[in-house]
């Protein structure tokens, strides 16, 4: 066997150790070796070396099947990730540890008229805010992950075009480098959200999977036996800007009928407004509040547009097939109105009886569940790149 095969093999099988561990949260090494297939010898082996690195640690005794009682394993905690939702409202900024706990926390908000520097000032001057070494060992943080609304360069870490801020390439990889002796992973919020879902959300059951952010925007993830699908030009998960109406609205991309321009929340608030022609101004979340009142205008509103997003998500299972399909953004709080009615389109559409049984849910992880994919990018680096 050559040298660089042994070496990959190992690797493999270390990153396979690491994740069981971290999967099943408390096992022991013959549990490992059962589940995993590996050899006692070889567990026991790679169990040593993740101990010296101090990614694993020893904990109180497991039950005992007849024979002595075993030790189990699980995960270091007390190993941390800033996490960064970055735009466009708001740069929200957390450090949690590689369980997901939320240790500290920050917010701040972004002016509509923000300059690329003051952008950057601000995100380097949130993530300072958290860093505190009263409340952890900083020198246990093994990096950042910032989710960015907009285009982004990953190999680069550069924000192509943040199209709410208007602002384009700002380098935020290269500028948190400068500041932070940390790794910095910087990806499009929708993604780093769908890689949230897979890793904090309790779907490790599952291959593939694409996770949907409706907001002010309407973008996707997709994730493959848990790695982002980034797509040639890096545009993979782009589903708001498909066209479902040739003649329809004019999208902030330029283009018209994109998705977006009716699932998001201001496109709920605008489509609403010119439908029933009403005189105050009226956002998605006082449509759903309209609707939990009683209105009849506002729920058959909102039953309409889990009807439209029903018809893009048959478009996406048959072009995708995912096995599950994960809901998550502000206008998922209006999931008693919209998501009978999408689920119904879905199963009225799709060319199969097995595709109508495609898993539609909306996420559990609400408000955080970009920044917990903020989180999961570096991660992903952690626990899947061993060597």
């Amino acid at each position: 066997m050559q040298r660089g095969t042994f070496q990959l093999m190992k690797s493999v099988n270390k990153s396979i150790v690491l994740n069981t561990i971290r999967i099943k949260e408390q096992i022991s090494r013959a549990q490992i070796a059962k589940d995993t297939s590996l050899t006692p010898p070889t567990v026991s082996s790679i169990v040593r070396e993740l101990m010296v690195e101090g990614l694993v640690v020893e904990s109180t005794l497991g039950d005992s099947s007849g024979g002595r009682k075993p030790t189990l394993l699980h995960i270091n905690r007390e190993l941390y990730v800033i996490g960064v939702d970055a735009g466009p409202e708001t740069i929200d900024c957390a450090i949690t540890d590689v369980t997901g706990k939320i240790i500290t926390r920050i917010s701040n908000v972004l002016s509509k008229n923000i300059s690329k520097e003051d952008f950057l000032s601000l995100l380097v001057s949130s993530i300072q805010s958290v860093v505190n070494p009263k409340q952890i060992d900083t020198s246990k943080i093994i990096g950042i992950g910032v989710a960015m609304h907009g285009v982004v360069d990953v190999d680069t870490g550069m924000s192509l075009i943040a199209p709410n801020l208007h602002l384009h390439d700002i380098p935020i990889k290269s500028r948190l480098e400068e500041v932070f002796p940390y790794m910095v992973k910087v990806e499009n919020d929708a993604r780093a959200m769908a890689l949230g879902e897979a890793w904090f959300g309790e779907h490790n059951d599952t291959d593939s999977m694409l996770a949907i952010n409706f907001g002010n925007g309407v973008g996707a993830g997709i994730v493959i036996k848990g790695e982002l699908l980034h797509g040639a030009q890096d545009i993979a998960g782009e589903i708001g800007h498909m066209t479902i109406d040739l003649n329809g609205d004019r999208c902030s991309c330029g283009n018209r009928g994109c998705f977006q321009s009716y699932a998001s929340g201001p496109a709920i608030a605008s489509r609403f407004s010119n439908r029933f022609h009403t005189k105050e101004a009226l956002t998605a979340a006082d449509i759903y509040e309209h609707a939990i009142d009683g209105d009849k205008q506002a729920v058959e509103h909102l039953e309409n547009t889990g009807e439209i997003m029903g018809i893009a998500i048959v478009n996406v299972i048959h072009t995708l097939n995912p096995e599950r399909i994960v809901l998550g953004g502000g206008v998922m709080k209006s999931k008693r109105f919209i998501l009978p009615s999408l689920i119904q389109t879905v199963e009225e559409r799709v060319l199969t009886e097995r595709a109508k049984n495609t898993r539609i849910v909306v996420s559990e992880l609400g408000d955080d569940a970009t920044m917990y994919g903020a989180a999961s990018l570096v991660l992903v680096e952690l626990f899947d790149q061993q060597t």
